[in-house]
């Protein structure tokens, strides 16, 4: 399509009716693919048009490219954007990452809508990591971030690749192409647990913001330790990044946050188990196969109060 041919403003204005006509159909999300392969100054412009009469519709940018442009698109004023959420495993690139979006300059444009996996990625991490990497990485997507998203079949753990494993993020048999008809009661699948953390997720204030995240020592390389506040609700997530072994951490807490000898209660989310511990640190084990993740809350004598 030529967005400068000689009826550039014809053109303009027909794409804008296009999307106001399913507007005014109730459709009120439009997840633009590629937006980065066109005029960045049209984008700015329809959205700004649709925008003006109908501040509540969301443009979501599907981009995976360059980081400039990617922060480009979101300055110009698409309401949120996909992030390289899908491709950061490891705990130093997670914690340099988050740090960027939610500490840094990024925080005041970008809106990150962290997917876990999407109709056309499927991450190695998935492919290889079984089960238990669809419940971390859902773990991960969900409260890094005040919004996420999960492509259908990923309740069911769906990973078989177009090709041999590992060469390749693209399903086979995508949606893209066809339509399918899933087995939703399928062995395996974490229905269940992808519920827990939706409902953990409207439960907690907290996990509805971006820029209230912060990072906590954990003595494994493996195990990463995070939280979030928002006024009295803070909830603590901590995850095991290795999805086919179990590993040990000591979790240190924020500096004041619990004294030494002092005694409080754990509240874990996920299983909906409570138990009491003492001291400014606890010891966690993560076990892939039981306990991919804990998100938890403290009671201590001053929250009580």
């Amino acid at each position: 399509m030529d967005f400068y041919s000689e009826d550039r403003e014809g053109l303009w204005n027909e794409l804008r009716d296009v999307i106001l006509f399913w507007v005014e159909q109730g459709v009120e999300t439009f997840r633009v693919d590629n937006p980065h392969t066109k005029p960045l100054r049209f984008w700015e412009w329809v959205i700004r048009e649709v925008q003006r009469d109908h501040p509540g519709v969301v443009f979501l940018s599907e981009a995976f490219t360059r980081p400039r442009v990617m922060q480009g698109l979101a300055k110009l004023g698409f309401t949120q954007s996909y992030t390289y959420f899908t491709w950061r495993n490891e705990k130093a690139e997670i914690i340099e990452y988050l740090t960027e979006l939610t500490q840094e300059e990024p925080k005041e444009y970008m809106r990150p809508n962290f997917f876990a996996n999407t109709h056309d990625i499927l991450p190695h991490i998935l492919q290889f990591g079984g089960r238990p990497a669809f419940q971390m990485r859902l773990v991960l997507a969900a409260t890094l971030s005040s919004v996420y998203g999960i492509y259908s079949g990923y309740e069911l753990c769906e990973n078989t690749p177009r090709g041999e494993r590992g060469t390749t993020v693209y399903y086979a048999d995508s949606e893209v192409y066809e339509y399918k008809v899933w087995d939703w009661d399928r062995p395996g699948n974490i229905k269940e647990y992808v519920t827990r953390i939706n409902e953990i997720r409207r439960e907690n204030p907290a996990l509805h913001e971006l820029t209230n995240l912060s990072f906590h020592e954990a003595s494994d390389e493996n195990v990463l330790f995070y939280s979030k506040t928002l006024g009295e609700n803070t909830v603590f997530v901590v995850v095991n990044l290795d999805p086919h072994e179990a590993h040990e951490a000591t979790l240190l807490y924020p500096p004041g946050l619990v004294g030494d000898g002092e005694a409080y209660t754990v509240e874990e989310l996920i299983l909906q188990n409570e138990w009491e511990e003492r001291g400014p640190s606890r010891r966690v084990r993560l076990d892939p196969g039981l306990n991919p993740a804990e998100i938890f809350r403290l009671k201590t004598p001053r929250t009580e109060a």
